[in-house]
């Protein structure tokens, strides 16, 4: 068997200029069918949701600054719908949120000492660290309003078209102030570390349930991230067992908590710097992980948590952007990070569709919001 599909990606980005770059997909039974979705996603004409793509790039116009003015926009829009009483009058509680967040709620101040940990000690370093307890809790309020994807909330089936919208923003931008964060405080001292990412989501992307085989997968790659690495999206609600580490979110609970168990046609992209269990950090960190999942009761050799990532193919770096230096295609990037055509295509035919809206127009949220409502109509009950 051939390690490539013979249909390959062609992503088409623009901005200042118009660049392609081209994606080679591995020749295994679950990226056939994970690719037959995502025909079906192009072919159905959804909306990407292009207000939540490009995360982890420092030096673009949505800064933590602009993310907090449009994170306090859509918690204005749940408060008013909730103070219309429509949710009560459904027999829903109240769902108030109370607070409206600063730049200050989720980064130190740069003016702190800015660096690596000093002997495994972060709080020597604090300088624009991301502050997990803000987002702790921004993403809490998101589950509870929208609840599962298998069994959305009585919140979100009750809510109109701006109240989904809202809903769905607090977890599109408590994931991008993550990103932000992060990648403007590698920039300032390590910038070839930044993490940034391409996540390419549609709304109401049919979901599928994964067999028993593709669980192999994810131990095959674990947590691994190779530059330009294209890897199956996280499609569900709620944490997975590494992010509840990471983030140091103990509180979550067992409910909050979901393995993976769905997939749809949707996929991520890694734009940063290589980094694999080979690197010793790394090494040190799955340690720490796998005896955190011990303490805990969980097996690290229990397939069916999917702990890891599965990837399903490469960025053709070379073919592309005519280097594999990160920076180099950073700088490529930061400047065209709009999403024009996706096209999936071999010798014999092609499926492919565009997207014509961006987030430069003037009215792109009544725009996006006009393309959202046929699919929030067709999630009604």
């Amino acid at each position: 068997m051939e390690q490539f599909l013979k249909e390959q990606i062609k992503i088409t980005l623009s901005g200042d200029r118009e660049i392609n770059y081209f994606v080679k997909l591995y020749n295994n039974q679950f990226v056939i069918r994970w690719l037959k979705e995502l025909k079906n996603i192009i072919s159905s004409n959804l909306v990407l949701e292009k207000n939540y793509c490009f995360i982890g790039f420092a030096d673009t116009k949505r800064n933590l600054s602009f993310l907090c003015k449009e994170l306090n926009l859509a918690i204005t829009q749940i408060n008013q719908f909730n103070n219309s009483g429509k949710w009560q009058k459904a027999n829903l509680k109240s769902y108030k949120i109370e607070k409206f967040f600063e730049p200050t709620d989720f980064m130190y101040s740069e003016t702190l000492p800015i660096g690596k940990a000093v002997d495994g000690d972060e709080s020597k370093t604090p300088g624009c660290r991301l502050k997990h307890d803000a987002c702790n809790k921004l993403h809490r309020y998101f589950e509870d309003l929208q609840g599962q994807a298998w069994n959305l909330s009585e919140y979100y089936h009750v809510s109109d078209d701006k109240t989904k919208y809202a809903i769905r923003q607090l977890n599109n931008l408590c994931h991008e102030i993550e990103g932000w964060v992060n990648a403007y405080r590698k920039s300032k001292f390590e910038p070839e570390w930044m993490r940034p990412s391409q996540i390419t989501t549609f709304l109401h992307a049919p979901r599928k349930e994964l067999l028993d085989n593709d669980y192999d997968l994810f131990v095959e790659n674990r947590y691994n991230r190779e530059l330009g690495g294209v890897y199956l999206h996280w499609s569900q609600i709620g944490k997975t067992l590494y992010e509840v580490w990471r983030d140091h979110d103990e509180s979550v609970g067992d409910s909050g908590i979901t393995h993976q168990k769905l997939y749809s046609g949707e996929f991520d992209v890694e734009w940063g710097q290589t980094i694999t269990d080979k690197h010793e950090f790394k090494k040190t960190e799955l340690q720490n992980f796998q005896k955190w999942l011990k303490e805990n009761g969980y097996n690290w050799n229990d397939k069916k948590l999917a702990l890891g990532y599965i990837k399903l193919g490469q960025v053709d770096l070379q073919k592309s952007f005519n280097t594999e230096n990160f920076l180099d295609i950073y700088k490529t990037l930061v400047d065209n990070l709009n999403i024009a055509q996706i096209e999936i295509f071999d010798s014999k035919q092609n499926v492919k569709n565009s997207y014509p809206y961006t987030l430069d127009n003037d009215n792109y949220k009544k725009l996006q919001l006009d393309l959202l409502k046929k699919g929030y109509n067709h999630n009604a009950k």
